[in-house]
């Protein structure tokens, strides 16, 4: 891709709040599971940046639809994700409903409710586990569970991010009946600390969070072993920092985990897995 129709963030898989192919993962899969992370950050890097106007979002994005359908070769970050579906027998669904969510951030900045919320995450979250499953062979009967632990993901990244998401793009995935609720004006989102408005409504939503999360364990639903530690992680990773959204600000304070958090649940779910 040209720098002309676009220009990488410096975001990576190696920087995310969650696993993405890592070693956990089986070697045989892996290039798979990055095709479409790359994918995926490409298209998202364009439906976020500041100076394109929506118009020219939405055209882009419709470029990484016709490479990844063989209609052209424009995006080249679609190309290995084409190829990889292609030699495996998979279908380009869970590419194409990103896109619907990438589209819709092109053109929609703010959520009414919760349930206008999860209905992008099912667009824009609950995909990326699906096609994760799929790799791997496991059963469609995953997807709700999968569907819940990924939209949770999302919710944490919009409550972490909901300060640069506001200034950078004038975006708010705060539900405006939570905002509300709390008294809360969107300008709230600038400031250099939350009000305590504020965070009681980030509160109530990282707590609204954690019960929307399966009570049967996604990785209880998994039958490669490999992957059903790494989603145990990530099970793990969502509860922990949903907690951390009960009681920290994150306009002004570190809401991710470190990396000897990160270690500790790495080595309690290995403990829990072994028989």
């Amino acid at each position: 891709m040209t720098q002309a129709i676009y220009e990488p963030g410096e975001k990576t898989h190696k920087n995310e709040n969650f696993p993405v192919a890592s070693y956990l993962i089986r070697p045989k899969h892996r290039p798979a599971i990055l095709a479409y992370y790359r994918f995926a950050r490409a298209a998202d890097d364009v439906a976020d940046h500041p100076q394109l106007t929506e118009a020219e979002k939405i055209t882009r994005l419709d470029q990484f639809e016709a490479t990844l359908l063989g209609k052209d070769n424009v995006i080249t970050e679609a190309l290995p994700l084409r190829e990889t579906i292609a030699r495996c027998g998979l279908s380009p669904r869970h590419a194409l409903d990103l896109l619907i969510a990438f589209r819709q951030d092109a053109r929609k900045h703010r959520y009414t409710d919760w349930g206008d919320l999860i209905q992008y995450c099912m667009y824009s979250a609950a995909p990326v586990g699906r096609f994760v499953l799929d790799v791997h062979g496991e059963s469609p009967a995953a997807w709700p569970a999968s569907d819940a632990v990924c939209t949770a993901l999302q919710i944490i990244n919009h409550l972490q991010d909901c300060k640069a998401d506001y200034q950078r793009l004038n975006r708010i995935y705060i539900p405006e009946d939570a905002l509300m609720r709390h008294g809360i004006m969107d300008t709230a989102l600038a400031e250099a600390r939350a009000s305590s408005g504020l965070q009681a409504c980030i509160a109530e939503l990282a707590e609204k969070t954690l019960l929307f999360l399966p009570a049967a364990p996604l990785s209880k639903q998994i039958k490669d072993g490999r992957l059903a530690l790494e989603v145990l992680v990530i099970e793990k990773v969502a509860q922990s920092l949903l907690k951390i959204l009960l009681t920290r600000d994150p306009l002004s304070e570190n809401v991710h985990l470190t990396k000897l958090q990160f270690i500790s649940i790495i080595a309690k779910s290995l403990i829990e897995t072994i028989p």
